[in-house]
């Protein structure tokens, strides 16, 4: 079963309420996306932590319902 984009980022924005998000869907087929969010949150942290918290953010869904997730996390200036 595939995960929509639209309930991935309704957990993206529970996590993160300021977070602006952009997912596109690479192959069609509901399971391998690519994310880009912004968030006031990531500021500080190392790209490994921002993944991290973005994973944390999918509650269990990660390697699961959703296959493939192709990050990218910016914290704006």
């Amino acid at each position: 079963m595939a995960m929509a984009a639209a309930d991935i980022e309704e957990l993206v924005k529970a996590a993160f309420p300021d977070a602006e998000v952009v997912i596109v869907d690479l192959a069609g087929d509901g399971d391998h996306y690519a994310a880009r969010i912004t968030s006031q949150a990531f500021k500080g942290k190392s790209r490994v932590q921002q993944h991290q918290m973005v994973y944390a953010a999918l509650k269990g869904n990660m390697g699961g319902v959703l296959h493939a997730l192709a990050l990218e996390t910016i914290a704006p200036a």
